[in-house]
């Protein structure tokens, strides 16, 4: 897969490490310039910035916690202003919440802090960053990915909150559809078991289970990941408000 996206943007957030700082490593060897959000004081994202320059790429640092009302509109602004204008917003940035799963039946671990957690940044995070790009979007004709997971789809995920805003998400980026067209495409994708850096530590066990249930008998990459978004935000010219599963067969 091969894009020619010279003189086009990208913003994408949680960026720092796998499924994002692949889809902005793709963006930017493609021609992009790409804007990395990172949590402040994390310091994977200047490193990833930093390598990113280093191989010849245009990036450039947009820190900032999406999590945060007005901390991560002003990320966007600051984002967008510095890019020059904007042709993609790839909603990634996420979190468990947890470090271990959370089975449906242990309602008793899942706490008010956990929902208000992953409710701030898995949902409201995203359209609080797509409400914020919306008018640069629309100037631009461009196009939004969202993140979302099989958890949305009916898995259970790391717990029913996660799996929850998940859900949300998917729904979310429908009406985010609705709401930008004609001008802005809105999608997701929604990824199965993925090797990635993720939060959750998830044992041997459980990724061998991965590999055996899926038809393809192997779990994602973050590039398998970031390959969908770029070709989302990038191609698929009538395609909008749709989720599309990247999870090697997982759930059929």
């Amino acid at each position: 897969m091969q894009f020619d996206l010279k003189g086009k943007t990208a913003l994408v957030t949680g960026a720092a490490s796998g499924i994002g700082l692949a889809t902005a490593t793709m963006l930017a060897r493609f021609g992009a310039k790409v804007a990395v959000n990172y949590l402040p004081g994390d310091t994977r994202g200047p490193k990833a910035v930093a390598e990113l320059r280093a191989a010849g790429l245009d990036a450039i640092e947009a820190p900032g916690s999406v999590g945060e009302a007005g901390t991560c509109e002003k990320m966007v602004e600051d984002a967008i202003k510095a890019l020059g204008r904007l042709d993609l917003l790839v909603n990634n940035a996420g979190t468990p919440g947890v470090k271990k799963t959370i089975a449906p039946a242990q309602l008793d671990k899942i706490t008010e802090e956990l929902w208000e957690t992953v409710i701030e940044t898995n949902l409201l995070g995203v359209f609080r960053c797509s409400k914020a790009a919306a008018p640069a979007l629309k100037e631009a004709h461009g196009a939004i990915v969202c993140v979302a997971s099989i958890a949305g789809l009916g898995r259970s995920g790391s717990s029913m909150a996660y799996a929850a805003t998940k859900a949300g998400v998917i729904s979310l980026t429908q009406n985010l559809a609705r709401g930008l067209g004609p001008h802005v495409r809105v999608n997701a994708v929604a990824p199965g078991a993925v090797d990635s850096a993720w939060q959750i530590e998830w044992t041997q066990v459980q990724k061998m289970q991965s590999v055996a249930g899926s038809v393809l008998k192997r779990r994602s990459t973050s590039e398998d990941i970031a390959e969908v978004i770029v070709f989302l935000g990038c191609a698929a010219r009538t395609v909008t408000g749709q989720t599309v599963v990247v999870d090697a067969g997982l759930t059929l």
